[in-house]
Order: structure tokens, then C-alpha cells, then sequence
């Protein structure tokens, strides 16, 4: 996706050879017409799925949710981090790690929103590892929903995360695959020449 490539070259901030900062349109500060179409070209490469829910994790991944799941016509989902008072039992529950915070977090959605009749759309704003993203599966099976696909705002091809999930059969839908932040240069998938 060629506007979402432009903000990271534009607005994105190399701060290692495995991190990169978004926060000025995904993560922190969020850019509404940038979501807008992100959730669009989502809705478009999952069309024909069958999707009834879209399930992120809060909280980066709640804008483009909600906009994917606005275009396709459902609701969305989003796995919460801390629990509430609201929120205590009648839940599936999984620990996801998070590479970026270097931490450990408990994942939990109510029962009373996913069920074995969904098809699920996955979506989150990066993918290093997978981490998040076996973690929201893992909510999906236990649920006995099914797993129509990941939708990922930015993968970071140069990790694992990706190439795990693929060969696990599981589609994964990238728009924009940065393959290397090595000297403060970020490079993008399919790209002649890389971005300074």
C-alpha cells in the first residue's frame, strides 16, 4: 500500500535495527483518513471470507479494526490487556509476549462475543515475532471459531513472525513488509532501492 509506505518513510523514526516508531499515525496519534483506507484494502483482501468478526488487541490495533470491520459490514473485537470490573469472568484467556515492551501480558475476550459459528479476521498494527498474533489465534480456537486470516498493518519481514505463521498454513495479508532498518534505512519488500 503505497500511502501507508509513504507515512513510514515520511513520518517513521528507525530507533534500532529491529524498531521502528509510528506513533505520529498508527500507535499513538492516529490518522483517521490513513485508517480509513487501510481498513478499505483489508475489507477488499478478505471480501469473499465469509468474515463476522474482526479481533485486534488493544490498543494500536483498534483503529484499523474498527475501519476494516466498518468496511466489511461486522463488528470487531478487541482483546483486552488489563481486566475490568466488567470484565472477569466467562472468558477465553491466552499470555501473549510483547517484543516492543518486553513483556508478558494476559489476552481475554468475553465468551459472550466469539463463538463457534465466527469466522475470524485477525488484525494487528505489527508483526515481529507473532507473538500477539498466536495469541489471538489461540483465543479464536479456544472459542472454536475459525481463523479466516491475519491482517497486518506493517510486518517487520526480517522476523520470524511471518514466516512462522505461513508455514502453518495461515494466510497473512501485510501491507507494507519493511526487510530491514539497518542504518537508520528502512527497506521495503519488492523495493529497487531503499528509503532514507
Amino acid at each position: 500500500m503505497e500511502r501507508l509506505q509513504e507515512k513510514i518513510i515520511n513520518e517513521g523514526r528507525v530507533l534500532s535495527p529491529s524498531v521502528i516508531k509510528v506513533d505520529s499515525f498508527l500507535n499513538h496519534q492516529i490518522d483517521p483518513i490513513l485508517m480509513k483506507e487501510i481498513g478499505e484494502e483489508f475489507a477488499r483482501l478478505f471480501a469473499d471470507d465469509g468474515i463476522t468478526k474482526v479481533l485486534t488487541l488493544e490498543s494500536s490495533g483498534i483503529a484499523p479494526a474498527q475501519m476494516t470491520a466498518l468496511s466489511l459490514g461486522v463488528p470487531v473485537i478487541f482483546a483486552r490487556k488489563r481486566k475490568s470490573l466488567t470484565l472477569r469472568d466467562h472468558l477465553y484467556t491466552s499470555k501473549v509476549h510483547s517484543f516492543t515492551k518486553q513483556e508478558i501480558n494476559e489476552i481475554s475476550v468475553s465468551k459472550d462475543y466469539l463463538s463457534s459459528e465466527d469466522r475470524v479476521l485477525i488484525l494487528d498494527d505489527f508483526l515481529a515475532n507473532g507473538q500477539a498474533a498466536k495469541g489471538l489465534i489461540d483465543l479464536v480456537e479456544q472459542a472454536g471459531a475459525s481463523v479466516a486470516g491475519l491482517a497486518i498493518v506493517i510486518e517487520k519481514g526480517f522476523q520470524e513472525g511471518g514466516q512462522l505463521l505461513r508455514r502453518q498454513g495461515i494466510r497473512v495479508e501485510s501491507l507494507a513488509t519493511i526487510t530491514s532498518l539497518v542504518n537508520d534505512t528502512i527497506t521495503f519488500k519488492k523495493e529497487e532501492a531503499p528509503f532514507v
